[in-house]
């Protein structure tokens, strides 16, 4: 099975502004959670230009990857 297919990504910014022009205290919140059950099964706070770059990889790799092979490479990505 495709990741895209078993896993959604949640970005949740904690500001208005993108994260270029975000003020550097502002913690973003990134989630995978999977579709079958709804659980958070990876999760993330970062300063809003990592969590931007975080999100843009996690997206390649969710169409690009199977299910597994995502869970591989992303499960030991520190919290």
């Amino acid at each position: 099975m495709r990741a895209k297919d078993a896993y959604r990504l949640i970005v949740t910014r904690g500001g208005r502004a993108p994260a270029l022009l975000a003020d550097t205290s502002r913690v973003d919140h990134i989630e995978v959670v999977e579709v079958d059950s709804g659980e958070a099964v990876l999760f993330w706070d970062r300063p809003p230009q990592a969590a931007s770059k975080l999100a843009r990889a996690l997206r390649a790799d969710l169409s690009q990857l199977q299910a597994e092979e995502f869970m591989a490479r992303w499960a030991t990505v520190e919290h």
